[in-house]
């Protein structure tokens, strides 16, 4: 394998409390051997630079398939966006590298039971529990991330199985994988190592030094329309200039946000009220005219990999 291939055992406590191993590994340039190589789409800036890069022929190998997982709560513009950038993929590279969506259900469904005091199963068949999602709370902390996990990470791990032909089981060598992610060089702290050994993430973006204004560059360069930040509707990690975009920009995805903080407030069996902004205020009271917006981002609300790349 490329030498810059890597095992780690790096220790990470997912939202159930039990220690989750990164078993999978990390990669500098290409992993030799790999029987699949795939593209986590976010359908955000980044990796839609990564995916348009590659089928310009500005990176490669070009990958197998690009596989966007729909948490079921993204914006109408971000869905539009992945229409057109799913057929000018196809039309590119004539079906060479084929594109994916997956989905374990809806998370704005579950917080709807959630809120009910419900239950249900999800997609995939699996029980669904209540899926914690980092809204902020009353006693100034804020809710478990584990809705990328099940939304995102999950779908997108059974699809690379299935791509490569293993069953939920079955044993799979290790760096039989590659998964790009486009993560830029002003979020290197949001990279990391795969969980499974059989997967390796590599970082693109990282080895040719870009940065999402790089990124930007790039799509007016080539004639692209910057695509609209990456995110379910009711992200608590927007700030307050993103939050402002989503009011003028999108009124009705912004409507719905309200309504789900308002639907969160008094979740059965939570010890405390939950909100969307960090104010702890209900959305539709929050001045949303900040420092933010005179460029100084927030760096205390830094998410991991997974959503909106």
């Amino acid at each position: 394998m490329n030498a810059a291939f890597e095992l780690t055992t790096d220790i990470e406590r997912p939202a159930s409390g039990q220690p989750k191993v990164r078993r999978g590994g990390w990669s500098w340039g290409l992993v030799e051997g790999a029987k699949l190589r795939v593209l986590s789409m976010g359908a955000g800036v980044q990796s839609t630079t990564l995916a348009l890069m590659a089928i310009h022929g500005e990176i490669g190998p070009l990958p197998d398939c690009m596989i966007f997982a729909n948490p079921g709560a993204e914006t109408p513009a971000t869905l539009r966006h992945l229409d057109w950038l799913e057929g000018e993929v196809i039309k590119r590279t004539n079906g060479r590298m084929r594109t994916e969506r997956v989905s374990n259900g809806s998370i704005t469904e579950t917080i709807e039971r959630r809120a009910r005091g419900q239950s249900g199963v999800r997609k995939d068949g699996g029980s669904n529990r209540f899926v914690s999602a980092p809204f902020f709370t009353a006693n100034g902390g804020m809710g478990r991330r584990q809705c990328t996990r099940e939304f995102k990470v999950e779908p997108l791990t059974k699809m690379q199985r299935q791509l490569m032909g293993y069953t939920p089981r079955q044993r799979i060598p290790a760096g039989s994988c590659e998964v790009w992610i486009g993560i830029s060089t002003d979020e290197v702290v949001r990279a990391g190592a795969a969980f499974d050994r059989w997967a390796v993430n590599r970082y693109p973006l990282l080895e040719m030094r870009m940065s999402r204004n790089d990124c930007e560059q790039w799509l007016r360069k080539n004639s692209y329309t910057v695509p609209p930040k990456s995110a379910c509707v009711f992200c608590p990690y927007r700030s307050d200039h993103e939050w402002r975009w989503l009011k003028e920009n999108d009124p009705d995805a912004f409507a719905e946000a309200i309504r789900i903080d308002a639907l969160i407030r008094d979740t059965p069996g939570m010890i405390h009220a939950e909100y969307l902004h960090r104010s702890l205020k209900p959305l539709s009271h929050v001045d949303l005219s900040t420092a933010e917006d005179r460029g100084q981002s927030n760096m205390l609300m830094v998410c991991e990999a997974g959503c909106g790349l």
